[in-house]
């Protein structure tokens, strides 16, 4: 199921089971996961994107292998917040991987993620060629470890 709220998405998650993030891109799908506690965001792996179909099972090989609980996909905004076609093409993707799978699904504003990303693997002194094969995951962290950090405020309230 596909929640828009993230209140409506913590109360559909299982405990103690890790999320997955993800940062859809047109050639690639950066791949973070959470720990069990659902509290640190890891960088995992970049998916070459295919077909739909084949990502998708890769996707689901993740899942199954990380006893995964929920589905978080970045919702790539425009900066005025506005929603153009690559919210459409990740809502798209969300409404076809929803029928794969019972897992709960939700968005996370993902404005600046590849900017922050960048900006630490420079930081970090990553060789261009590195950054390069590393930034969608790293991307895909950045995400993921946002809707963490509010789940945690919210489960304090």
């Amino acid at each position: 199921m596909i929640f828009d709220d993230t209140a409506d998405f913590l109360a559909a998650l299982p405990p103690m089971q890790a999320l997955i993030g993800l940062d859809l891109g047109e050639k690639t799908i950066g791949v973070a996961v959470s720990d069990s506690f659902q509290s640190v965001a890891t960088p995992l792996e970049t998916v070459r994107r295919k077909k739909f179909g084949l990502d998708a099972a890769r996707l689901a090989e993740i899942i199954a292998k990380r006893r995964i609980g929920g589905l978080v996909l970045g919702l790539p905004r425009n900066m005025d917040g506005s929603e153009g076609p690559r919210c459409q093409s990740t809502r798209a993707f969300a409404r076809n991987f929803d029928r794969l799978t019972p897992l709960p699904i939700t968005y996370w504003d993902e404005r600046l993620s590849t900017v922050a990303a960048e900006r630490a693997l420079l930081e970090a002194d990553t060789t261009r060629k590195r950054r390069a094969e590393v930034i969608d995951h790293v991307a895909a962290g950045y995400i993921l470890q946002g809707l963490l950090d509010r789940l945690q405020v919210m489960r304090r309230d």
